[in-house]
């Protein structure tokens, strides 16, 4: 079965970007709730600054799951990347999502890789770029599944990377990893500049697909913006996805009408 999510965000940093949610762990999961969420997705400043105590208490107390858990404050905060030309700063990219899997894991939901993959450019060429990335991806890949939850890899617009930005082009690069447990994260805001078609390339993926953003085209909630949903639904329901739908998306007008949007999008289209 095909379940919500939506996105908290706890780095003051990265204000104003497409989380629904921010600052307050509490507060965020009861509004996710009250709302009918089945999942938060959290993205937290680093995996030692959650307390898996209080987190644990909080799902339960409002009936929620832990969908994902993001790593892009190691680039907002930090500046680490995998695919950096200082091998000391590929390694804290390496260590900083490591904790990432092993907080994440602990509740049963796979890391995210977005912002901290890199990119190739600035005397570093794509060939290295890639074989850098290949071998954190082969590094961390086992470490998660050591968890038994994948490792999500997620492709952006190119604005955002210039390494993959299409689900083909990702899926190929996997296909060159040792590990088998590196899946794809579809973002559809990203989806809807780099695809011609987002459910073709959503079937595409089949089952290398691990968790989507459900974002409109303009980033603001599914619904707000000119993204067909209707034959992106039908491709994750007719390929039998069973993963979450996760509301990464602009808290515009308010974190409330967002999830609200979001919740009344999800329900219109998955149930």
């Amino acid at each position: 079965m095909i379940t919500s999510a939506v996105t908290i965000s706890l780095v003051p940093e990265a204000r104003g970007g497409p989380f629904v949610f921010w600052d307050d762990l509490e507060a965020g999961c009861a509004r996710a709730a009250a709302l009918g969420f089945d999942a938060i997705e959290i993205f937290p400043t680093h995996a030692d600054d959650l307390d898996g105590l209080v987190l644990r208490e909080l799902l339960r107390k409002h009936g929620l799951r832990l969908a994902a858990v993001g790593t892009g404050a190691g680039w907002v905060r930090r500046k680490l990347r995998l695919t950096d030309p200082d091998p000391h700063v590929r390694m804290c990219a390496r260590d900083f999502i490591g904790a990432v899997i092993d907080f994440a894991g602990g509740f049963g939901a796979p890391a995210i890789i977005g912002s901290m993959q890199g990119r190739w450019g600035d005397g570093v060429s794509r060939e290295q770029a890639l074989a850098w990335l290949k071998e954190e991806l082969d590094q961390l890949g086992p470490r998660a599944h050591a968890l038994e939850t994948p490792l999500l890899y997620e492709p952006l617009n190119r604005y955002e990377t210039n390494l993959f930005n299409t689900v083909a082009d990702s899926l190929g690069f996997l296909a060159t990893l040792r590990t088998q447990n590196v899946k794809l994260l579809c973002d559809l805001f990203h989806m809807s500049i780099e695809e011609a078609d987002i459910a073709g390339a959503l079937k595409r993926a089949g089952p290398k697909l691990g968790h989507v953003h459900f974002a409109d085209s303009n980033r603001r909630a599914i619904g707000w913006g000119h993204t067909d949903i209707a034959p992106v639904a039908e491709a994750l329901k007719s390929m039998g996805y069973a993963g979450h739908v996760s509301a990464e998306c602009l808290p515009l007008p308010d974190s409330d009408a967002a999830a609200a949007q979001t919740i009344a999008s999800f329900r219109r289209w998955f149930r």
